[in-house]
């Protein structure tokens, strides 16, 4: 059987993923979260075969979860589950450590497929992604879009001031002093020409990065 930790903020969809995981006979799910600190937790002392990771999550984000849980424990391969498809989104994911990268709305279908994918040493990308991992590589760093732009903790920052977060709330989420938060955020605001939170907000909204 592989181990799984599921880590989800919604427990309504973690009930249904469990379901599907375990209704294959091969998997079983050892360990739940709700939140980032709470699945970075378990995956350090559960050591789960695979641990499937919401990307948007209150708190630690799935992305920095990512990250940590490849520091501490880099012998559990992460795979993340998201309701995002977009090309930022999937280079984001594999920078950051994921072995695989699943969408909700086809998690039914691949979730069980990618578990055991990335439980083999493989990595697991659905088709969209693929493409869009391909087309980034080729690109290289030319025609680098507003969003590539913005480092991976700029776009963590970024999601969280969309979010509605303060930047006190930030600072604690990543462990960072307030004034770091303000610098990360003047840097995002130049970079994408933007005047304010409100502006950034709505260009958030519109390029996908939150759930709203």
């Amino acid at each position: 059987m592989i181990k799984v930790l599921l880590a989800d903020d919604h427990s309504i969809v973690r009930e249904g993923l469990r379901k599907v995981l375990e209704d294959s006979g091969e998997i079983k799910v050892i360990a739940e979260a709700a939140d980032g600190e709470a699945a970075l937790d378990k995956a350090i002392n559960v050591k789960p075969d695979v641990a499937v990771i919401d990307i948007s999550m209150p708190g630690m984000d799935g992305l920095e979860v990512v990250t940590r849980v490849k520091s501490y424990c880099p012998e559990v391969p992460v795979l993340i589950l998201t309701m995002h498809e977009e090309e930022q989104y999937v280079v984001r994911a594999i920078e950051a450590g994921a072995m695989g990268y699943v969408t909700k709305q086809s998690a039914p279908e691949q979730l069980v497929e990618a578990v055991k994918k990335v439980h083999s040493g493989g990595r697991y990308l659905t088709e969209k992604a693929s493409e869009a991992l391909a087309l980034r590589l080729i690109m290289g760093n030319k025609n680098q879009s507003l969003i590539e732009s913005l480092s991976m903790r700029e776009l963590q920052v970024l999601r969280k001031l969309a979010l509605g977060s303060t930047n006190r709330e930030i600072a604690e989420s990543y462990n960072l002093s307030i004034k770091t938060v303000d610098t990360y955020r003047s840097r995002i605001l130049k970079k994408l020409s933007l005047r304010n939170n409100a502006e950034l907000s709505r260009f958030a909204i519109q390029n996908k990065l939150v759930e709203w």
